[in-house]
């Protein structure tokens, strides 16, 4: 059995841009997940997206301490396809100890793992990223991941009820990184994260789009000041733009820290590139638009 049946890309004339999607009634049937799955999510442009932030993992690259929403929060997501079946993508954060028993909880239950790779080098402890794809109806997706997320999440205690502290102002400008991109980003605590949605490619897998959503995406995630910045990120490619992102990337400074693929049977095949950058904030957003701009043409 081919772990994802295959997907059919076709080209749009728009270049890769920022999807920003309004918040939408989330069908019964996905309200039953989340129910079933004991967490909270959200429903936008037609996917039902869960978090699952590591916030139980206290992470340093090379030697500096960084917070979860820099790439230290996995999620599983699902959308409808044909015939009332849902396809559900996920990408699963873990530790080395964790990543053979949550791969056969996910086997187990008639899931699928379609990658397995790490996002960062010099990180401690280190981590594993497991992709994890499957089709069925949604209470059936919801039943047959749960074991794979309650082993996984089992030492993340839930967010406190109490209303949280004010957070201190943002020590990065966000505002100045959304104007080297040419497009508006998201501030998640100490982190500044850039989006951007492949909307120049079509993917559809069983009559479901396969969108930013669901993982066909580029971003960039800033941590730190606006003189001694980290970003780490995801760059979405095809084949043909691998080795230009590659050069942009090196020619920048920027560590390439990873390339591989997220999902099996795409066509034409995506590859993913994660990358690692120190320095000031400015010029590591420059660096990595160089290379984001170069998608598309």
């Amino acid at each position: 059995m081919r772990i994802i049946p295959a997907l059919t890309a076709v080209a749009a004339l728009c270049l890769p841009s920022l999807v920003l999607a309004a918040p939408q009634d989330a069908p019964p049937a996905y309200k039953s997940v989340l129910t079933a799955l004991g967490r909270s999510g959200d429903f936008k442009d037609g996917v039902l997206k869960v978090n699952l932030p590591r916030t139980d993992l206290k992470v340093t690259v090379n030697g500096r301490a960084v917070p979860t929403a820099l790439g230290f929060g996995g999620w599983i997501a699902m959308t409808n396809g044909d015939h009332g079946m849902s396809v559900m993508m996920g990408d699963l954060v873990m530790t080395e100890d964790q990543v053979n028993p949550v791969l056969s909880a996910i086997l187990d239950n008639g899931l699928e793992a379609t990658a397995l790779h790490n996002h960062f080098f010099w990180e401690s402890p280190r981590i594993v990223y497991m992709h994890v794809h499957g089709h069925g109806t949604p209470a059936d997706l919801a039943r047959r991941v749960k074991p794979a997320l309650d082993l996984l999440m089992r030492d993340v205690k839930p967010a406190s009820p109490a209303p949280p502290a004010p957070a201190a102002p943002p020590a990065i400008d966000g505002a100045a990184l959304a104007r080297i991109f040419g497009v508006p980003g998201e501030q998640i605590g100490a982190v500044y994260k850039i989006t951007i949605g492949r909307t120049d490619l079509t993917l559809k897998e069983m009559g479901a789009v396969i969108n930013t959503r669901m993982g066909l995406n580029t971003w960039a995630a800033f941590a730190g000041t606006n003189d001694d910045a980290v970003v780490a990120g995801d760059v979405a490619m095809l084949g043909k733009e691998v080795t230009p992102v590659l050069t942009a990337m090196r020619k920048a400074g920027l560590s390439v820290v990873s390339l591989h693929h997220h999902m099996i049977g795409t066509q034409p095949e995506i590859y993913f590139l994660h990358y690692w950058g120190q320095g000031p904030a400015a010029r590591l957003a420059a660096g990595v638009k160089s290379a984001v701009a170069l998608l598309g043409k």
